[in-house]
């Protein structure tokens, strides 16, 4: 079933791209930023973990000491996506003969690239894939191909509008250079989730259980649709920042400036991702992990079904359609 959609794909709908249609997506692309004016903010944190809880649920590396010592940056003026870059974003991208991600194989999401061409299959077929591949939750026995069609491009609508993830940094690297954009570094990551004055949570200093999407609330396919958790919003308005998908950023994990603080995981050898996950209530969940100054670092090569990315852009080369 998956050599079938992939010659779908391959023969099919590359093919038949339309220039209006893709240039319609890049405009669309643009549209959903966030201007986070130059200015100093505080980024890190001086914490230090004197109960010793890292061990007991077994963090690979010491908490907080990657996070030392609290400092004050400047950062020029940018703009941020104000949500994670979704599936139906990423199409666009992938309309123009990029690799999908590998579930869109599995779930079928890869045919609304082109949907129009299921139009040319028999009722028989239609009704199998329905239910084998696009997880169509109705009795598709008693349906006609309207019918059929219609059911199919709503579990797409569905699809569209939930983060993109299983993509790389270097897919994510790609699509945002694309996208006349590029991945944000680090500090813009961090600066756009906690505020200049260091807040613990995109929403502030406290604790709230359910602002964000950890994985306590059961959603189809783990990823909430971009926005749903209305809490889980930084003071400049970015969505997204304290649960559904971790992030990639530009930047390669190194110590900050003045930290004493030796790892063998420093260097050029894993890039940084910023923001907890869904991926299940257990160390997802702890506040630990949502905390705006939490850092975690990853092969650039990984891929996962909690991980996404959203993309920045330097202020100076302003997008059409802005936010402030």
């Amino acid at each position: 079933m998956q050599a079938f959609f992939s010659a779908f794909f391959y023969t099919v709908v590359l093919s038949s791209i339309s220039y209006n249609a893709h240039a319609a997506a890049v405009s669309a692309l643009e549209n959903d930023m966030v201007l986070i004016p130059a200015g100093n903010f505080i980024m890190g944190s001086n914490k230090t973990d004197d109960k010793q809880l890292g061990k007991e649920f077994g963090s690979t590396k010491p908490w907080f000491m990657d996070e030392h010592p609290q400092h004050t940056q400047h950062l020029d003026g940018y703009y941020i996506d104000r949500y994670e870059v979704t599936n139906i974003r990423y199409r666009a991208y992938v309309a123009t003969g990029r690799n999908p991600p590998e579930y869109w194989l599995e779930t079928g999401y890869i045919v609304s690239v082109k949907p129009e061409k299921l139009k040319d299959l028999d009722v028989d077929k239609l009704r199998r894939l329905a239910v084998e591949r696009f997880d169509v939750d109705a009795d598709t026995r008693t349906m006609d191909k309207e019918q059929l069609l219609s059911a199919i491009r709503q579990r797409f609508q569905e699809m569209d509008v939930l983060p993109v993830v299983n993509v790389s940094w270097s897919d994510a690297d790609a699509f945002c250079k694309w996208a006349n954009k590029r991945l944000p570094s680090e500090a813009e990551w961090e600066l756009a989730a906690r505020g200049r004055d260091a807040y613990e949570f995109p929403w502030g200093n406290e604790w709230a259980s359910g602002n964000s999407n950890t994985g306590d609330q059961e959603w189809p396919m783990g990823v909430a649709p971009v926005g749903s958790y209305k809490d889980d919003k930084s003071i400049f308005g970015v969505y997204d920042l304290a649960g559904n998908v971790s992030e990639w950023t530009a930047d390669w994990y190194q110590p900050y400036a003045g930290s004493d603080f030796i790892s063998a995981d420093f260097g050029r050898k894993f890039r940084v991702v910023r923001g907890a996950a869904w991926g299940g209530s257990g160390h997802y969940a702890l506040q630990m992990y949502l905390r705006g100054a939490y850092r975690f670092n990853l092969p650039a090569n990984y891929a996962k079904e909690d991980l996404g990315f959203r993309c920045a852009k330097s202020a100076k080369a302003a997008p059409k359609g802005k936010s402030k």
